[in-house]
């Protein structure tokens, strides 16, 4: 890596993220019910075929194997013991993959939900959720990390909390909420107000946005009320799922075809999004597809909520909450 990630962001007129981690790591055996973060120290070799065929695919940005590598997921798998050990070994394989690049790709360290509910509606304390995560991002600084990737977060309490704890280190750092078919999060957030909460913190994000819910056309359109509320306020992100979760047979398919990312990923950059990719269902083949269409995009008019429906599919609710903050210039990210 020759240059820092906000320096490439600011040069660049936007950044592929990479696809899918579970959803490709149970292609590669991990069996449901397992914890994937425990392949960091068990199989490095898996993890980092996953992170090196991300990146043969074009994207930019690479996402470490740790979404509920804190101590409260690890807890499950009696591991709460190692977050530092798991998370540092994802940060190095992810970086390793990266530094084998011919360009410049950067590694991300991804920072998921507790998995428990936070004070006032849950029984975790706020202190004990800052200090999770701050553990967590401390680990993956130390492992080579060149950001911090907060993601799929609901809840206010939990969006503090994470960024509370990536502001521990000297990481830039993102933050997405995850956005359902009433175009909120699972307690009730809507896009508008996600910023909102943002732009009440000391240390801000350098980019908010939508990852994972229900498929392109909600994550478009979550990210498209974040920057028609607040215009120019952050870099925006769009990282869907790679449509929608169905069965066939024994095993699930998420239906968007590589040519269907393609059309999302051009219509998440009209919107505003500088950083996109795909989430869940994501494979090597949807990120070419994504690679291709941000190499070929040009300027187009920002799309309304029917643009949306017409070309991804239904968006559900999709009616902005009022905001109650006036809009302001002031920006302390970092």
């Amino acid at each position: 890596m020759s240059k820092s990630f906000l320096t490439a962001l600011g040069e660049m007129n936007s950044l592929l993220m990479d696809g899918a981690t579970g959803t490709n790591l149970f292609d590669m055996g991990l069996v449901s019910g397992d914890a994937p973060e425990l392949w960091n120290a068990d199989y490095p070799d898996r993890v980092l075929e996953l992170n090196s065929g991300f990146v043969e695919a074009g994207s930019d940005v690479i996402l470490t194997n740790t979404f509920g590598c804190n101590a409260m997921r690890l807890k499950l798998h009696g591991s709460e013991d190692r977050v530092s050990e798991l998370n540092e070994k994802a940060a190095e394989i992810a970086r390793n993959a990266a530094d084998q690049a011919d360009r410049d790709v950067f590694v991300a360290g991804s920072m998921g939900p507790l998995g428990e509910l936070i004070e006032p509606v849950g029984t975790v304390e706020q202190d004990v959720a800052v200090q999770a995560f701050t553990e967590q991002a401390l680990a993956l600084e130390r492992g080579g990390c060149d950001l911090l990737w907060i993601e799929t977060i609901s809840s206010r309490e939990e969006l503090i909390a994470a960024t509370t704890g990536a502001a521990a280190t000297k990481l830039p750092f993102a933050a997405c909420g995850s956005f359902d078919t009433n175009g909120r999060t699972m307690m009730g957030i809507s896009p508008a107000e996600f910023v909102e909460i943002c732009l009440e913190m000391d240390v801000q994000p350098f980019a908010i946005g939508s990852n994972c819910g229900v498929g392109p056309a909600q994550t478009v359109a979550a990210t498209l009320e974040m920057s028609n509320a607040y215009p120019n306020m952050f870099h925006y992100i769009a990282k869907a799922n790679c449509g929608i979760p169905v069965w066939e047979g024994t095993q699930i398919r998420y239906t968007a075809t590589p040519e269907q990312m393609y059309l999302y990923a051009q219509i998440a950059r009209s919107t505003g999004a500088t950083i996109i990719g795909g989430c869940c269902g994501t494979k090597y083949d949807h990120v070419r597809k994504m690679r291709t269409s941000l190499d070929q995009y040009k300027p187009m008019r920002k799309p309304t909520m029917a643009d949306i429906e017409e070309k991804l599919g239904e968006v559900f609710d999709t009616t902005p909450v009022k905001t109650t903050r006036k809009r302001s210039s002031r920006r302390r990210s970092r």
